[in-house]
Formats: C-alpha cells, sequence, structure tokens
C-alpha cells in the first residue's frame, strides 16, 4: 500500500451536545483536516493520484459544505431554535465531535467523492487546533504514528 497525504484547512462552528464543559457552547474552530488516500499501484507517471484531485475532491466538498458553516446534529435539542437563527446551518447525522467528523469523512465523503480514482481514503485526522485533533484510520496504525515512528522503526532493522 502507498499513500499520500494532503491537509485542508476550513472554519466552521458547532457545539458538542452533552459536553461537559465549553464545547456544549455555541462555537467554532479553524479546523485543519488532513486526508490520507491509499492505493496497491501507482500511474504512469509514478503517483497514486495528483495532489490536485485530491483538492478538486475532497477538498472542494468541505468548501461546498462545511466551510463557514455550523454543524448541527439533527437530534440536538437546540436544532429548531438554531434553523431559526440562521438558515444555512448543516445537519448531520450525528454529535460534531472531531472523532466522529473524521470518520464521516472517510466512510461517507470519501468513497462517493474518489469513486472511479482506484484510491481510497484510508484516515482523516481533524485537527480543532494547534493542541487537540482526533484521527480515524482503516488501516491499523495512522498514518502520523508511521510518520513519527519511521525513524525509530529503521534504527531497529
Amino acid at each position: 500500500m502507498i499513500t499520500i497525504t494532503r491537509y485542508h484547512d476550513i472554519s466552521a462552528g458547532h457545539r458538542v451536545v452533552g459536553h461537559e464543559g465549553a464545547c456544549a457552547h455555541l462555537h467554532g474552530h479553524n479546523y485543519r483536516i488532513w486526508f490520507t488516500c491509499a492505493s496497491d499501484s501507482l500511474d504512469d507517471v509514478g503517483r497514486i493520484i495528483d495532489f490536485s484531485e485530491v483538492k478538486k475532491r475532497l477538498c472542494a466538498w468541505l468548501d461546498d459544505n462545511w466551510d463557514h458553516r455550523f454543524l448541527v446534529w439533527e437530534e440536538d435539542p437546540w436544532h429548531e431554535a438554531l434553523a431559526l437563527i440562521d438558515k444555512t446551518v448543516v445537519w448531520i447525522p450525528f454529535n460534531p465531535t472531531a472523532e466522529k467528523l473524521a470518520a464521516y469523512l472517510v466512510n461517507e465523503i470519501g468513497p462517493k467523492e474518489l469513486k472511479g480514482t482506484g484510491v481510497v481514503l484510508v484516515s482523516c485526522q481533524v485537527d480543532e487546533t494547534r493542541k487537540c485533533s482526533a484521527c480515524y484510520s482503516t488501516i491499523s496504525e495512522p498514518t502520523w504514528y508511521l510518520q513519527s515512528h519511521q525513524k525509530e522503526q529503521k534504527e531497529l532493522f
């Protein structure tokens, strides 16, 4: 398996229903979202997919659907009031934690947007801040773990 990674930045608001602290309130983030795509083969140029295709398919989806929007869980008790305030809120079928946003992008958006490319979105990391992120991966070890331990692994062999 060969992987590539590209990130994209968006700004979006949300609230986490049931959170014990400040994240239960309306707030937003300047998210950095990392897409890791994989394939078992390279094209004639020597890549699994051109980075511009990832931008056109996955980054553009973020811009069109989540950037500068407020993400609201369909079961949020405040959903009716939020809809009255802003008609452009985005209804999502889960509580909008970084973990669930990452899983949704891998399981739902990746397959649709990358259809026909021969490439699979295998991992997504959602950075809410420079200090806090969540990663969802369909591979046994997330890419960030492998990258941070490559030097260590080389020394072992």
